[in-house]
């Protein structure tokens, strides 16, 4: 049987029929564990324990894989497995080189400060920073994928008698305060019970924020985190905090100083202008001062109630050399700034805040040329401890999908565990300095499958099945950060490559991230992309693993899969 393109109108191009079939390699692992075509319940423990390295695996867990596989009617009648059986289990979810989803491991007692959460930046927007729509549709798919960080811009509506939540100084509409707030009651805790933090960006005069104040209250309820009259010396930790809701923003009182300044100041320029005014206008400016000190003391009580809510107080970085990095041995807080003052700490304070970071939580967010809500590279951040660095989680590309990997980490609840080597109050870590070689991460890809079934038949070519390549990189220190690339399969929707084995020698293996692009070769245009995942390192099982693949946006293909080998040289132990 073949396989029939059309080329113009009258012609036709015939190919082999698509079939899977087990690389060489496959085929002869299966033989090294079994006898005259089939493996016994024993020989597939020996296999999983000696080539996956799943040391801890009994008779239940093989017959987990029986079960994963027999709706494919390939036993032999004694339960023995033949090697199309064994090579869907390979290709199986069953065979995840990550832990289950929804299974937490790490120590989540530990105080906020000693976690990577993963973060929204201006969470409301469906497309660019410019013009586009505002929505609480994108608030609810960020919470739905682990985000535990959402960002909500504050301004004054048209009237002035009500907040809105829209981007400042843009053409992007706004959205209903409200229905913000209630998306995230409606889905904080969709993928795991670990608290959220809503971000305020808040531009509103005290009014405004007593009105916020109460909708929050009535919101969340008791959902809502309050501090009360608690001093932390340390922040608390995910585990206490489960199924709480968190605000972080500046506190009030820097609107209600600014205002003072100006009243303040606002007689003095006046009585300049009018000294030769009568007395009688200069009682009644008093009169004035004193209906002006009496608003500043409604507006003070007013935010008061505002002020108790903030979980955790939060400043912007204004001046990276000097205040940014004072750390209040008695009061922990958050401070934030762009990635370009970021990259300014980094070439001149970075131990600094690596320290900052072991008590205090830091805040990146994208520069304000990103109107297309690209991202920068996370782990500028994440090298020097940063726990929040913020995302347009609707823009696509590398660095999302680098941000993507880190939290498939820990079930993808949402918080990742910082390493030791972040958390050492004594040697403080320093990413520029050049470190030894820990070890060496080997990768072999084997084959691919599911994109006969994921893509049309002409969704690659016209003319012919795809060439698939694949490019697997590190993204991590800068000294661990190489890419290689595979041969291209000319040809076929079931690719198999050579037998190379590609290494990654890793200083810091503890920050790295492994990534799998695969593309479909083309000599006159641009490749086509075929798929795409990302990878923590800390969480890699070693041994042949079934790589789901996802598409540009981070969603998973249904089929489509890689099968490759891990293994780490010499072992390395990551916690």
């Amino acid at each position: 049987m073949s396989e029939s393109f059309k080329v113009c109108f009258c012609c036709s191009r015939s190919f082999k029929e698509k079939t899977r079939e087990p690389p060489v390699s496959i085929k002869r692992l299966f033989e090294a564990y079994s006898r005259n075509g089939k493996m016994s319940f024993d020989e597939l423990l020996r296999f999983v324990s000696e080539v996956q390295g799943e040391r801890h695996a009994g008779l239940d867990y093989v017959q987990d894989i029986f079960h994963s596989v027999k709706h494919h009617n390939i036993f032999h009648h004694h339960g023995l497995v033949h090697l199309n059986a064994f090579y869907r289990y390979l290709f199986s979810d069953t065979n995840s080189p990550l832990p289950m989803s929804g299974q937490v491991h790490h120590d989540m007692k530990a105080p906020l400060s000693h976690y990577f959460v993963y973060t929204g930046h201006n969470s409301y927007l469906t497309g660019n920073q410019v013009n586009s729509r505002s929505s609480v549709e994108p608030i609810v798919q960020a919470l739905r994928k682990g985000v535990k960080v959402i960002e909500l811009d504050l301004w004054p509506n048209p009237s002035g008698n009500a907040a809105e939540v829209r981007h400042g100084r843009t053409l992007t509409s706004h959205e209903d305060l409200q229905k913000c707030l209630n998306a995230i009651k409606d889905n904080a805790f969709y993928v795991s019970d670990y608290p959220v933090m809503i971000t305020l960006e808040d531009h509103l005069p005290p009014n405004l924020q007593a009105q916020v104040a109460r909708m929050l209250t009535k919101t969340f309820r008791g959902m809502l985190f309050r501090c009360g009259s608690e001093s932390w010396k340390h922040f608390p930790s995910p585990e206490e905090l489960k199924k709480k809701i968190l605000i972080s923003t500046k506190p009030p009182k820097e609107y209600l100083e600014s205002k003072t300044v100006q009243t303040t100041r606002t007689p003095m320029v006046k009585e300049t202008s009018w000294s030769r005014v009568a007395s009688s206008t200069n009682m009644a400016r008093g009169g004035e001062n004193k209906i002006l000190e009496e608003k500043g003391e409604l507006e003070s009580e007013a935010v008061g109630g505002y002020r108790d809510l903030i979980a955790i107080h939060a400043a912007n970085c204004k001046d990276p050399l000097k205040d940014c990095l004072s750390d209040d041995p008695e009061k922990p807080r958050r401070v934030s700034m762009d990635e370009q003052w970021l990259e300014t700490m980094v070439r001149t304070r970075g131990t600094d805040l690596v320290r900052f970071t072991q008590r205090n939580l830091v805040r990146i967010y994208p520069k304000g040329t990103r109107v297309d809500s690209s991202n920068y590279d996370p782990h500028v951040g994440w090298t020097h401890g940063a726990q929040m660095v913020a995302f347009n989680m609707q823009g696509h590309g590398k660095q999302l999908w680098i941000m993507q990997g880190m939290f498939r980490a820990n079930g993808g609840c949402g918080y990742v565990k910082k390493p030791r080597i972040l958390l050492d109050e004594h040697t403080l870590f320093d990413p520029c300095k050049r470190l030894p070689i820990k070890t060496t991460l080997k990768v072999k890809v084997y084959t691919g499958e599911g994109w006969d079934l994921d893509f049309h038949q002409t969704h690659f070519d016209q003319y012919s099945p795809p060439d698939f390549f694949v490019k697997i990189g590190i993204a991590g220190v800068p000294r661990d950060t190489v890419s290689y690339r595979t041969e291209t399969a000319v040809d076929q929707w079931f690719p198999i490559w050579s037998n190379d084995e590609f290494l990654f020698q890793l200083c810091v293996p503890e920050l790295a991230l492994l990534w799998f692009k695969v593309q479909d070769y083309d000599n006159d245009t641009q490749n086509d992309f075929a798929g795409q995942t990302c990878l923590p390192l800390p969480e890699l099982k070693s041994g042949v693993r079934a790589v789901r693949l996802h598409d540009r946006a981070g969603k998973a293909y249904k089929n489509t899969r890689l099968l490759v080998s891990f293994a780490l040289d010499p072992p390395y132990t990551f916690r």
